[in-house]
């Protein structure tokens, strides 16, 4: 019976873990999104017309390159931030 016991403790943690490298994954995936959105809009020509999808929905508006492009970055920052924040938790406890 104490056997089932010790080996129920690490099965959780390691759920944890699998449900942080999860995480970290989507992260790593969006961070790559945004860095890819970045480097398009940034090599876009001036006459270029961007559109920016509406949350939640399929409509699209026509907006400013500069807007899309400091909207993107800021996106990119935060997703960044809690990367690193994920990565070293023990800086968050401080």
């Amino acid at each position: 019976m104490e056997a089932a016991e010790t080996r129920a403790a690490p099965g959780g943690e390691e759920r944890e873990t699998r449900d942080q490298a999860t995480r970290r994954q989507e992260l790593h995936n969006k961070i790559k999104e945004q860095n890819v959105a970045i480097n398009e809009l940034s090599n876009l020509k001036e006459t270029r017309r961007v559109y920016k999808q509406q949350p939640n929905s399929n409509i699209f508006f026509l907006t400013d390159k500069t807007t899309a492009l400091t909207e993107c970055k800021r996106a990119f920052d935060e997703l960044k931030k809690e990367h690193q924040d994920l990565e070293n938790p023990d800086k968050m406890m401080k």
